[in-house]
């Protein structure tokens, strides 16, 4: 279950009244960016061989709208449709500088002109994922507990309008063959390969002979499908994770006792999957570099209503999270992996009352001072499990 959030009138009185109050890089060329936001690639001088790059690569965690953001989201489109692009301007200048951006897209969409809703069974507005899109995410993962909220046709839905605004996406399937496929990304010069699933979907059974439409976690799926992907050309294996124990900080033994198998697994000297991005727990967890493989225990949310953890509390933390950049370096030797020769860390936090996600050290740089708290709080979760000591760094 995802906590509920403020619901009705008070939640959009309260956005009504808020809208009237108120870095490592890649190779890259300097520049213009491209039409899709993204840095433009070097090309290869005339007659040189094609040398791989390094790419830089940013997550984010849950997208969460809740009623409370979707009548916001109507208020920031003047009355007429939804808008969700002015809650992410906050981040968008990080994530359209990354080669490639990972989102986590945790509910399905309604259909045009709705009706939607928040708690319990979502069903979003369509109109985030041009939004999506327009901050320069790339792809998302869309295997979460709320994947069959409404059932084959919402998820239907949602992949047809996430492949309408061109975001690719991992974790659900329409077909056996679309789910028999691993999502392969471009990073510069490199093939990333993401692939997702999800504990469970909230009781709501596959759809009657589509067992392929959500991946469930399987160590020894997870395991087949990355090398499977590396046999379909993928460079680096991405994997991306709805895990973990909702509002607990730390993570839960499932999630270190599966993290840790999934980074020993190798194929030979190389490992099978060279990241683990992990979302559901609504709260930031620690990073952590495990057998030589980084893993996200949870990124926390990104656009997520006033959450209301168990106790029946406004917990502040629901709407904390980070942004995950690593910087990937092409093989040394033949055959070697994509090393992560920089790993750092983003605080972000969404603030309900203005309605937008918070990049939290650019804030505070330019004086915001309110959010130091707030991006301590992170940073000390965030390094909890010795990261720091293995690289990771807070970035801006």
């Amino acid at each position: 279950m995802t906590p509920r959030t403020r619901s009705g009138a008070a939640a959009l009185a309260a956005v009504l009244l808020a809208a009237a109050t108120g870095c490592a890089a890649g190779d890259r060329t300097p520049g213009t960016p491209t039409a899709t936001g993204k840095p433009p690639q070097r090309p290869a001088a005339p007659g040189a061989a094609s040398a791989p790059a390094p790419f830089t690569l940013v997550a984010s965690g849950d997208v969460l709208p809740h009623d409370s953001i979707i009548s916001r989201a109507a208020v920031d489109a003047g009355g007429s449709g939804y808008d969700f692009r002015p809650m992410l301007s906050g981040v968008k200048p990080v994530v359209s500088a990354a080669d490639l951006a990972i989102c986590h897209m945790e509910t399905v969409y309604g259909a045009d002109g709705g009706p939607y809703t928040g708690y319990p069974a979502f069903k979003s507005p369509p109109e985030i994922a041009a939004a999506l899109k327009e901050t320069g995410y790339d792809s998302c993962s869309t295997a979460s507990n709320h994947t069959l909220d409404d059932g084959a046709a919402g998820l239907r839905r949602t992949l047809d309008t996430l492949d309408k605004a061109g975001v690719r996406h991992a974790g659900s399937a329409r077909t056996a063959e679309e789910a028999a496929r691993p999502t392969l990304l471009k990073a510069g010069r490199a093939t990333v390969a993401q692939l997702a699933y999800t504990y469970d979907t909230n009781g709501f059974p596959l759809p009657e002979g589509q067992p392929w439409a959500v991946n469930l976690i399987d160590e020894q799926r997870i395991v087949a499908d990355a090398r499977a992907a590396r046999k379909a050309g993928a460079d680096v294996v991405v994997v991306s994770i709805h895990w973990g124990t909702e509002w607990q900080s730390d993570p839960d033994d499932r999630q270190l006792t599966l993290g840790r198998a999934l980074t020993a697994s190798r194929t030979g000297s190389r490992p099978d999957i060279d990241l683990v991005l992990g979302t559901h727990a609504h709260v930031p967890q620690a990073y952590e570099k495990v057998n030589g493989t980084w893993i996200v225990y949870g990124m926390g949310d990104q656009i997520a209503g006033d959450m209301i953890n168990y106790e029946g509390s406004r917990d502040g933390r629901g709407n904390q999270g980070t942004l995950a950049r690593f910087t990937f370096a092409p093989p040394t030797s033949p055959g070697a992996r994509w090393q992560v020769s920089r790993a750092e860390f983003i605080p972000q936090f969404f603030d309900t009352v203005r309605g937008k996600v918070v990049n939290l050290n650019a804030a505070i740089r330019k004086g915001e001072r309110q959010y130091t708290d707030t991006r301590d709080t992170i940073r000390e979760v965030v390094l909890g499990r010795g990261a720091a000591r293995d690289g990771l760094v807070m970035g801006e």
